[in-house]
């Protein structure tokens, strides 16, 4: 069955609306209304998530469509547990970057067809493209975090820049490892769908390519430790960029095409 699409967006525009009043509340230092819009903003985009699954008969995540709408309503949980459990804020951040993560979703892409190629009939599907999405969100508020911390200047911009490139390191250090079970999920099921854990597809190539940047990213901050924090926060930049490279313009761009082309 194909999706509600004007159902589901009408829903994806009023998750953006509450985002950006969420984001602007937060900056303006009004946190009560900057919560309140952020959660409603989550609850909307889930209940558009679950509609569009419902109508999907599916996981709705074998295209964009369903992929910026999953990590823009990934950002709220990930404000929250990040704000208890890692101490890093943000809150303005986090909303805005779900506003714009939404944009894709509302204004370029359409929701899929209702059937699934059967390389995409897999159990494995929801857990490795959802790991994916999991480390992409964390990624990208590490990259946000990364950005603080080269902008930061001033008497006392070292002090100020290795905290926020601290802040970064604890998304990194919790994104990697869903990276890395993103990457070995997807070898598992390439031998289930193609026969072969690796087929040198350039979705693979890209993806290994993003996993090395940021084992990369933990080697020369072992060896630089906090003398160098703006180094280390430029490779957390670029990791980020690869982020999107990864997900839109290898999927997107012909000269790229493979075997994950159905994510177009």
């Amino acid at each position: 069955m194909a999706p509600d699409a004007p159902v589901v967006h009408a829903l994806i525009y009023a998750a953006m609306l509450a985002y950006l009043l969420a984001g602007v509340a937060f900056i303006s230092g009004r946190r009560r209304w900057g919560g309140a819009f952020h959660a409603s903003g989550f609850v909307v985009a889930l209940v558009a998530f679950v509609v569009l699954w419902g109508r999907s008969e599916h996981l709705p995540l074998q295209g964009l469509f369903g992929v910026f709408l999953c990590l823009g309503a990934l950002m709220y949980p990930l404000s929250a547990f990040c704000r208890r459990f890692l101490g890093v804020e943000g809150r303005a951040g986090d909303a805005l970057i779900g506003f714009a993560l939404f944009f894709p979703a509302a204004f370029v892409f359409k929701p899929g067809p209702g059937d699934l190629m059967p390389a995409l009939q897999s159990p494995l599907m929801g857990v490795h493209v959802g790991a994916y999405l999991l480390a992409y969100a964390v990624l990208f508020k590490a990259g946000i975090q990364a950005c603080k911390a080269l902008a930061t200047r001033g008497d006392d911009g070292r002090g100020r820049a290795a905290s926020r490139e601290l802040d970064a390191f604890k998304l990194v250090r919790l994104g990697f490892p869903l990276l890395t079970l993103g990457l070995v999920l997807g070898a598992v099921w390439g031998s289930v769908a193609w026969g072969d854990y690796w087929q040198w597809d350039p979705k693979e190539l890209w993806s290994l390519a993003m996993w090395l940047v940021y084992a990369g990213y933990f080697q020369v901050r072992s060896m630089s430790g906090a003398r160098r924090p703006r180094l280390s926060a430029a490779i957390a930049v670029v990791g980020a960029v690869v982020v999107v490279a990864t997900i839109l313009w290898v999927n997107l761009a012909r000269i790229f095409a493979g075997l994950h082309s159905y994510a177009a």
